[in-house]
């Protein structure tokens, strides 16, 4: 059995993926700052006859990221499939023009910091199993910048282009590296942009193995 990793667990489109995996036999590694979340989902899951369990890390600390993630490969088996989802913080989202330099700090250490530290952390168990999925899921600012929230504009640019010079240079080790723009709210009756539909349109990037960039629905003109 293989793990399917998921930094940035949540009721919402987090739970929905886990159980989606979770139904394709995979071990399910939970990890997000709070431990009574991760319990909660944990018990979930459970109900649901998935093997999961929650690690407690925040993404803007490396060793503790780190840590979760070699905890998660050692107890529920090699991590195959990453989702990288963690919801960005509401002080990322100034005007531009309200944006200093340092407000960029910690944006920027979210996005790009934590999603290299995690690949870091996975890949070497993914060429150990031939294969691998890294999943990176973002909101339509990654593509369509926002000045009404420059840090996440700026921050989701930079790790869009993190993830596809990865989808270009790990396809040949058979890793497969795909981004989901989401680009409205996730909503429980939204025809495509439900928890239930993301987590099935994700599954189905994860099996298709094709395109870097893939839209939950097309962006608003």
């Amino acid at each position: 059995m293989t793990t399917f990793a998921l930094i940035g667990a949540g009721p919402g489109l987090g739970l929905s993926t886990a159980r989606r995996f979770g139904a394709a036999g995979h071990s399910v590694a939970l990890i997000a700052r709070n431990t009574q979340r991760l319990d909660s989902l944990t018990a979930e899951l459970a109900g649901d006859g998935i093997e999961a369990c929650g690690f407690a890390a925040d993404v803007l600390d490396i060793e503790s990221l780190t840590a979760a993630l070699y905890a998660a490969a050692t107890a529920l088996g090699p991590i195959e499939i990453l989702q990288y989802s963690p919801v960005p913080r509401a002080d990322f989202m100034k005007a531009v023009l309200d944006t200093s330099a340092d407000d960029l700090d910690a944006p920027l250490a979210f996005s790009v910091k934590g999603a290299v530290t995690a690949v870091n952390a996975v890949l070497s168990g993914m060429r150990e199993l031939g294969r691998g999925t890294l999943l990176f899921v973002n909101g339509s600012s990654a593509v369509r910048p926002n000045p009404n929230v420059a840090g996440t504009s700026i921050a989701f640019a930079a790790e869009s282009a993190y993830a596809h010079m990865l989808h270009d240079t790990l396809a040949p080790q058979n890793i497969h590296v795909a981004q989901l723009i989401i680009p409205g709210a996730i909503r429980p009756d939204a025809e495509h942009s439900s928890p239930d539909a993301l987590a099935q349109r994700l599954y189905a990037i994860h099996r298709e193995r094709d395109a870097f960039r893939h839209y939950a629905e097309p962006l608003p003109d």
